[in-house]
């Protein structure tokens, strides 16, 4: 996975800048021919090698690019190196450099414009634009450069056919340079340094040009200190860090007419004009040349013009689309949505039984998929989920994304129809679906409502009423459980004013203190001897009174109010705690059990904050068991896992609370440090008359014991309940025989002693409505 540019190889890239640039101005003393070559010699290797070594070092996506550019670097150098030591020689050896640099040429363009592609830069426009360039360069080569190259009567045909030859090369590479340049906004140090080498190659390519027309095949050692700076700059650019990123365009919008392409350009379109004024005495076939390449650049203008046309039509269009559609999955969004279902309103038959149905439904597996296997995976889940939906229905018939895992069908039809539709969902969603190679079942649920035709009503907004009801139907659907659908009906209204009441009325309560903590004992069921207790959160609402945990608990879980919940809770019980062992109210080893909920073991920071509440309080950690569900060890992520591993490191206790409700297994309680198990009301209840409740009791006694995990039955009530949970071998228990969660004051008069704690006799006593 690419994660931007390396951080290594910093002082390599600096090292060869200061020995590039020593060897250059050593090269341009000109000391003597062998110190010039011995630099350039250097020098050149050196990028070589840097070329070789820097795209590896940094992870280059585009390595097949660097290995032509390295090699047309090579066969360079070997040119520039013997060209001293041929051009004096007669026939054939004097071209000995001309054949190592012109396959040089061959391998360098194709792996620039390899280059080129990796970033995704041939463009249009982009690509007219540098046309437009070339063939003013081109022009001005040729007649200046090129032509009278190769009209040089004293060489032969050979050598001149190679002079002219050279400048087009140049041209071909500005062509490629040129696209690149107007395919990016931000020039990272990397294109910066291969820009400037390469323009250090067209100027000494065009100091060669120049002599090229005298004649001259050799100069002075001076004509090539333009190829040892461009060597020095492609060993550069393969070095530095930012070279991950060259393969990696930031495009501009391509039609814009920027003003560093009209810089550009301006003075390439007068090219023809100069070139004319300055043709004198030439041939009609200069003339010629010059017509067509003017002729050739006009109408490359106006191909750019409606090219910009054109592509400022389809960016509009473009944006059209975003604007009503999903960018992840390419399905509707909620705006284009609503127009969907108006225009399915005033469509839908009047004086029949069929309506319009719209079916909202959400993943209920969707946060386990994206905290399990990352955010990427939850992408493409979604992407999957709305191809299968797409091909669950009809052809044409509306399917939408409206949010994270959230999305919308409409269709017309009558209740059978409909209901038959919301089937084909859940069935299709119970299927498996593959994330990184593992089948995964999310499942959904589903909210259905429905509306009659309006063709003459607001079709957009009666669509938004629909919508919102089938989000409230879909409400209720996750709250009775995942995999199911409900049809929505008025009372519903009532009821999601009621939970947006509520909501604000719990945030209200923990800035304003209308909350409670009430403490449950948890006993030895051999003696009645209060060993525990649980911290229970209460709300008292000052219109309605008590709020039930069980209504307002899940509200603070989707209003994102659980972890302050979570935290005041915790550390009042904490404080309570350590009030009660300095007044001695409690033994030394008397615990308190507080509960946490998933989303707050998800806190990386929960064991810091924890351990520091107790060093505050002075509380050992053993006497702090803190309650977690089945499903966190079920659904857990490697974040949650440190969370647990860490909190058991401090000595904190961790019980599972209500288990055997959910997934119970041994290989859940192995792999997580958990030091306890609380055994749900649901088992307790049936003893004495459920011969199958003691025979679950039993094997959780029998594999606690086994673990080493402590055991408390929950909702204990009768004393016979008690008594069987003695004969299985249960050791603790918790509920209402013993006593409600209550306030600390009254749990401090009632467990309370002078001091120590309440005969054991009194302790067993089942408590009624006087004691």
């Amino acid at each position: 996975m690419r994660t931007g540019p390396s951080t290594t190889g910093r002082w390599q890239w600096r090292a060869f800048a200061a020995a590039a640039a020593a060897a250059t101005v050593l090269y341009v003393a000109d000391v003597s021919l062998a110190v010039s070559m011995a630099c350039f010699a250097v020098i050149g290797a050196g990028s070589v090698a840097a070329m070789v070594a820097g795209p590896r070092m940094h992870r280059v996506r585009a390595r097949a690019a660097w290995r032509l550019m390295t090699t047309a670097a090579s066969l360079f150098l070997l040119g520039v190196v013997v060209r001293p030591f041929v051009s004096e020689l007669s026939g054939w050896q004097q071209f000995i450099a001309d054949m190592l640099v012109l396959p040089g040429y061959f391998v360098l363009l194709p792996g620039v414009v390899l280059l080129l592609r990796a970033r995704g830069g041939l463009e249009r426009q982009a690509v007219l634009d540098a046309f437009i360039v070339c063939i003013g360069a081109g022009l001005a080569c040729a007649l200046l450069l090129s032509v009278p190259a190769a009209s040089v009567e004293s060489r032969s045909v050979l050598a001149s056919v190679l002079s002219g030859l050279y400048p087009f090369f140049d041209v071909a590479l500005v062509l490629v340079f040129v696209n690149m340049a107007f395919t990016t906004t931000v020039w990272r140090p990397s294109q910066i340094f291969l820009t400037l080498g390469v323009v250090s190659l067209l100027v000494g390519d065009l100091a060669y040009g120049v002599i090229s027309t005298r004649g001259e095949i050799y100069g002075s050692p001076l004509l090539d200190a333009p190829y040892l700076v461009t060597y020095g700059l492609l060993g550069l650019a393969a070095l530095h860090p930012s070279v991950a990123e060259l393969d990696r365009a930031t495009r501009p919008p391509p039609q814009a007419w920027s003003w560093q392409r009209l810089t550009l350009l301006v003075p390439v379109t007068a090219v023809p004009f100069v070139l004319d004024l300055l043709a004198g005495g030439r041939s009609a076939a200069d003339r010629l040349i010059i017509a067509v390449g003017g002729m050739l650049i006009a109408l490359l203008l106006i191909a750019r013009a409606v090219s910009a046309v054109q592509a400022e039509a389809a960016a509009q269009r473009h944006a059209e689309h975003q604007a009503r559609h999903d960018p992840l999955t390419g399905l509707p969004n909620r705006r284009q949505m609503a127009r969907e279902i108006g225009a399915l309103l005033a469509a839908a038959p009047r004086d029949s039984p069929a309506r319009v149905w719209v079916y909202a439904l959400d993943l209920d597996g969707f946060k386990f998929v994206n905290e399990s296997y990352g955010h990427d995976a939850g992408d493409q889940l979604v992407i999957d989920v709305g191809r299968r939906l797409t091909g669950l229905v009809p052809p044409g018939t509306p399917v939408a994304r409206i949010g994270g895992d959230e999305f919308v069908v409409a269709e017309i039809g009558d209740a059978a129809h409909a209901a038959r539709t919301a089937e084909r969902i859940l069935a299709a969603m119970a299927e498996p679906l593959a994330v990184q190679g593992t089948d995964v079942v999310v499942s959904a649920s589903v909210g259905i409502a429905s509306a009659a035709a309006t063709p003459d009503a607001d079709g957009t907004a009666t669509a938004e009423a629909l919508m919102r009801d089938a989000d409230t139907a879909l409400f209720r659907s996750k709250t009775e459980g995942p995999g199911r659908s409900t049809m929505f009906d008025t009372s519903m209204h009532e009821q999601a004013r009621d939970r947006v009441e509520l909501e604000g009325a719990l945030r209200t309560a923990l800035t304003r203190g209308e909350l409670h903590v009430a403490y449950q004992p948890i006993v030895a069921i051999a003696d009645g001897r209060p060993v525990g207790a649980e911290a229970l959160v209460r709300w008292d609402h000052p219109r309605r009174g008590p709020i039930p945990p069980g209504v307002f608990i899940p509200i603070a879980e989707e209003a994102g109010l659980i972890d302050a919940l979570g935290t005041w809770v915790r550390q009042e019980s904490l404080r309570q705690l350590a009030q009660w062992r300095a007044e001695h109210t409690v033994s030394d080893d008397f615990w308190m059990s507080i509960n946490v909920s998933p989303r707050q073991l998800r806190d990386g920071g929960l064991p810091a904050a924890v351990g520091a509440e107790l060093t505050g309080l002075g509380l050992p950690a053993g006497v702090v068991t803190l309650e977690i569900t089945e499903s966190v060890m079920v659904d857990a992520s490697t974040q949650t896992d440190q969370v647990l591993f860490e909190l058991r490191a401090l000595g904190v206790r961790l019980a599972v609370d209500d288990f055997g409700t959910g997934f119970s297994a041994l290989g859940y309680l192995r792999r997580f440090p958990v030091t306890g198990v609380k055994i749900d009301r649901s088992f307790v209840s049936g003893l004495g008359t459920d011969h199958s409740d003691s025979e679950i009791v039993r094997a959780v006694v029998a594999m606690s014991t086994a673990l080493g995990l402590s055991t408390v039955a929950e909702g204990v009530e009768t004393v016979e309940q008690r008594d069987a949970l003695a004969s299985l071998g249960v050791p603790l228990g918790q509920g209402w025989l013993w006593g409600k969660a209550v306030t600390a004051a009254q749990f401090a008069t009632r467990w309370g002693a002078i001091p120590g704690v309440p005969d054991a006799a009194a302790a067993r006593r089942p408590l009624t409505a006087g004691n």
